[in-house]
């Protein structure tokens, strides 16, 4: 409980494991009388220490984990906060349904975290954020007083401001800084017949980022997803079993298409053979099964590079992960300026593999120790205030949490930092949850 996916080591005044909705409930309410921080957890899988803290109580909520109900008719799920999503999407799979969202640790990841920090994935290309699938929430506030809100049905309102307009969206991404996630209602869609995946590689990163953006723009094409990986992060994702000749290439990009029709194969590979792809070493990956192993080794980046910062901690290194994002055009613009950098701090260069479909790739660094570590961030701003000057976030799918704190105002304006903390203000007025999250 004191440590999560980031490389920081928090150890909490207490923990609990409250088994049932009422014990979560009467715990906070013990917690506000007390004035006692309480921060809550799931699967722990955040990458920025949003999950972990030194101050008051971890509420760890992964023993909430029934699905409530499913509606087969309306597309629907309710379920309980500590769920593990990866769970839930096979029970819904066997319905013939689809819970959308898919971060890459679903095995680990819970309902209620995902919905905290809007969790995304490879997927979020055609399917969008968890944001856009959550329909109602029920949530502790920081009072122990409990409050059920719900998407409005309405097709106009123009009632107050927007941002008052719909309840869900308080909660959705808030990390936890605004109430605790109790239970959600989850849309959901049905399961596609048919999905391959295609592992295409190229000789060159260039001719990588051009498909990238060839295949986003080509009408016909509907990819679920859009993924990239340079040359150090296929090295990862090969592992040490075999793997085929697309995962030795200097570039590669993997892509799905749920098209139920027997062309959607060749139009792939004619846009590959197109866009100078080396389509002899293209891999396909049909069914399920074999989806899973591409899944399984592109978790293998995330996950060999978390083994080895947290060998790190004991001369004050860690992994250093990014989730910076720019307009997809300008993300091989972008790569080469977070490598620059990455030279000039005089670290070694990135793992970048990810979303490149959103404009959205992951740089992940190993510092060694605590001199490395103040570098490796010396050029994670660097790169960050150039993301900005593209148009771009310092953070698209990981939040903010505790270690991105400092970089939240080289986005926000000092009005939006004020909105948001009159917003904590009025919902947690002692500022009890989640302490050091976002503000």
């Amino acid at each position: 409980v004191a440590s999560d996916a980031s490389g920081l080591r928090l150890v909490p005044d207490a923990v609990a494991r409250p088994r049932t909705r009422d014990e979560v409930i009467a715990l906070i309410a013990e917690c506000a009388g007390s004035r006692t921080p309480v921060t809550a957890a799931g699967g722990q899988t955040s990458t920025t220490g949003a999950s972990i803290t030194d101050r008051g109580l971890l509420l760890h909520l992964g023993a909430l984990d029934r699905v409530l109900d499913v509606n087969a008719t309306e597309r629907w799920v309710r379920v309980e906060c500590g769920a593990r999503l990866s769970d839930v999407k096979r029970k819904l799979a066997a319905e013939g349904l689809l819970l959308a969202p898919d971060p890459t640790s679903e095995d680990d990841v819970t309902i209620g975290g995902a919905i905290a920090c809007n969790a995304s994935g490879a997927r979020t290309l055609r399917y969008g954020a968890t944001r856009a699938h959550v329909r109602a929430l029920t949530v502790v506030m920081a009072d122990g007083s409990v409050v059920e809100v719900r998407r409005p049905a309405l097709e106009k309102n123009t009632v107050g401001f927007a941002l008052a307009q719909d309840q869900v969206d308080w909660f959705v991404g808030s990390e936890g800084t605004l109430g605790v996630i109790l239970d959600a209602e989850l849309a959901l869609l049905p399961l596609p017949p048919h999905v391959i995946g295609l592992a295409i590689p190229f000789v060159d990163e260039a001719n990588a980022f051009a498909f990238i953006i060839a295949a986003r723009e080509e009408r016909k094409l509907q990819p679920r997803c859009l993924e990239f990986f340079d040359e150090r992060a296929l090295a990862l994702a090969r592992g040490d079993a075999s793997s085929g000749a697309a995962w030795h290439a200097p570039a590669m990009v993997y892509t799905e298409d749920d098209r139920d029709e027997p062309e959607a194969l060749d139009d792939w590979l004619a846009l590959a053979e197109r866009m100078h792809a080396t389509v002899d070493d293209i891999e396909v990956f049909d069914g399920e099964a074999s989806l899973r192993e591409a899944r399984r080794r592109r978790h293998l980046i995330p996950a060999t590079m978390n083994e080895r910062g947290a060998r790190c901690r004991t001369d004050g290194g860690r992994k250093v992960s990014t989730d910076w994002a720019v307009p997809h055009r300008r993300l091989e613009e972008a790569v080469h300026i977070a490598r620059a950098a990455a030279e000039r701090a005089g670290v070694e260069p990135p793992v970048v593999y990810g979303h490149a479909g959103n404009g959205h790739p992951h740089e992940n660094f190993i510092a060694h120790n605590a001199d490395e570590l103040a570098r490796v961030e010396v050029a994670v701003e660097e790169t960050l205030r150039s993301v900005l000057a593209m148009g771009g976030t310092v953070a698209a799918e990981h939040g903010i949490g505790k270690l991105k704190a400092k970089w939240l105002p080289l986005q926000m304006t000092q009005l939006q930092q004020n909105v948001m903390r009159a917003v904590k203000r009025e919902l947690d007025p002692h500022g009890l949850l989640a302490p050091g999250n976002i503000l």
